[in-house]
């Protein structure tokens, strides 16, 4: 098991938009480069972007959630 941790402080988000679906979900597959969650900041969204291709087992925030920079954010292992 691996951690991803935030590089910038501010708020989680799962989702693009409040209407769309989740970035992923728990169990899901991620391809190295996909989009897996947004950090606002000062109204400038960042987006988090998986560093390599992984299951993800665990997703630890929810939409709106506080993060600090190196809080984890999910747990993923190898595919």
């Amino acid at each position: 098991m691996t951690e991803v941790e935030a590089h910038v402080p501010g708020v989680f988000y799962r989702r693009p938009s409040p209407d769309a679906d989740p970035f992923i979900e728990a169990g899901g597959l991620v391809e190295a480069g996909q989009t897996i969650a947004l950090i606002e900041v000062m109204k400038t969204f960042n987006e988090v972007k998986a560093d390599r291709t992984c299951r993800v087992s665990k997703i630890l925030l929810d939409d709106g959630d506080e993060v600090d920079v190196g809080q984890t954010m999910f747990e993923v292992d190898e595919p």
